[in-house]
């Protein structure tokens, strides 16, 4: 089946029929969360409005609960590349990471060696720094080349050493693209015995995660990067999960994903992310076993977006005073790009083609504050551009039109 056209995606999101400044609100702000498709916003009132239940007892609702947050894992486990006992759901991806890292930390010691790069989020840095400092472990800090936006590998090998016990690795930095080529630097960490931890935030809108491929030891992503609403996923693998000794209340369910996850969660949004992967999967047809139609269907998405970019890319080049930031078109990258108008702090650009054009992107540091501190753009940050799949050509050329509109 071939995948659904521009149209027929378009059709689905509710938001896109929203007008600003005159125009049809253009949404470049996916890589800090994207809009939500209809089919994920009914399945949500859907469990609201006939099933809303606590889980696990023996009547009617909450049978059909403990079904649909099975339902749950299951999808999730079709687009993480695992199993479903080895979903971990959570209130978001920080908090998630906070969470396991605490409970990685009961097994180490003072003088163990953390491994962080400066090209990720704070999320895959600052719990890790925090639990350093409460156990008074040593951080070790993988650079980035300010010139490409790419990761020092060779200065990542020279830093592993048999005293390391947790490397945190991004997939995809947030404010560049930058796609990291992630298996020969897990590999490499498991050959020295340390717990391998991937923020696949970012990288999980535009590529489909393959945990058990990749051979890591966890992965965390969050469906509204990926249509879904707001939450957090992790997966953790089977055997390190069952070794770890979280905090938990004593009589928490222990099987699975359930022994990391805290209190009750957001049934709806389990109900919603399941669903968000179902639209997803649902653009590659209805027939076949799930995670294929994903794969089918990320590939060919990927590959529109890819075109976009370039479009967006060569025209911001062209434009004086405009400099981008991270790797060029054709590279390993995400369809998210950063740049700086010059005279014009980044925060302006971002109102003004909102103002202007309906144009909506993102400015600042996204949270990944090495990043920004690490180019010397300033304090202002870079203007972020997302492309998601429902972004079209005429969008990408009224952004173009309005930076330049400012640049001139």
């Amino acid at each position: 089946m071939p995948v659904a056209d521009l149209q027929t995606i378009r059709a689905a999101f509710p938001a896109l029929s929203r007008i600003e400044a005159g125009h049809p609100a253009a949404y470049f702000d996916g890589p800090g969360g994207t809009q939500v498709p209809t089919a994920v916003t009914d399945a949500m009132v859907d469990y609201l409005h006939h099933r809303n239940a606590n889980t696990h007892w023996a009547y009617a609702t909450s049978a059909e609960t403990d079904r649909a947050l099975e339902g749950a894992r299951a999808a999730l486990s079709d687009f993480l590349g695992c199993d479903p006992d080895e979903v971990v759901f959570g209130a978001n991806m920080t908090t998630l990471t906070y969470h396991l890292s605490r409970a990685l930390g009961r097994g180490l010691q003072a003088g163990d060696e953390v491994i962080v790069t400066r090209l990720d989020h704070q999320a895959n840095v600052a719990p890790w720094r925090d639990l350093a400092r409460d156990l008074e472990l040593v951080v070790r800090e993988v650079p980035f080349r300010p010139e490409d936006g790419r990761l020092d590998v060779d200065a990542y090998h020279r830093l592993l050493s048999d005293r390391t016990r947790v490397v945190a690795l991004g997939a995809a930095s947030n404010a560049l693209g930058t796609v990291t080529d992630l298996a020969p630097l897990v590999a490499a960490a498991r050959e020295v015995g340390a717990f391998t931890f991937v923020d696949a935030v970012h990288a999980a809108q535009h590529q489909l995660p393959d945990a058990h491929a990749l051979g890591c030891d966890a992965l965390a992503c969050s469906p509204y990067k990926f249509y879904g609403p707001h939450l957090g996923t992790l997966y953790l693998r089977r055997d390190a999960l069952a070794a770890l000794d979280p905090h938990r209340l004593p009589c928490a369910g222990d099987a699975g994903g359930e022994r990391l996850e805290t209190g009750t969660l957001s049934h709806e949004a389990m109900v919603g992310a399941a669903a968000a992967v179902d639209f997803l999967a649902g653009l590659a047809g209805a027939e076949g076993p799930r995670r294929a139609r994903l794969e089918t269907a990320f590939v060919e998405l990927e590959e529109r977006a890819d075109g976009l970019l370039d479009a967006l890319w060569g025209g911001l080049e062209a434009l004086d005073g405009v400099t981008l930031y991270g790797p060029r078109p054709g590279t390993l990258r995400t369809s998210t790009l950063g740049f700086t108008v010059a005279g014009v702090p980044a925060e302006e650009v971002t109102r003004r083609l909102s103002d202007e054009q309906g144009v909506f992107t993102s400015h600042g540091d996204f949270y990944a504050t090495t990043v920004i501190d690490d180019l010397g753009v300033g304090p202002d940050g870079l203007v972020r551009a997302g492309i998601s799949i429902y972004t079209s050509p005429e969008e990408v050329e009224r952004l173009v039109s309005g930076v330049a509109a400012l640049a001139g």
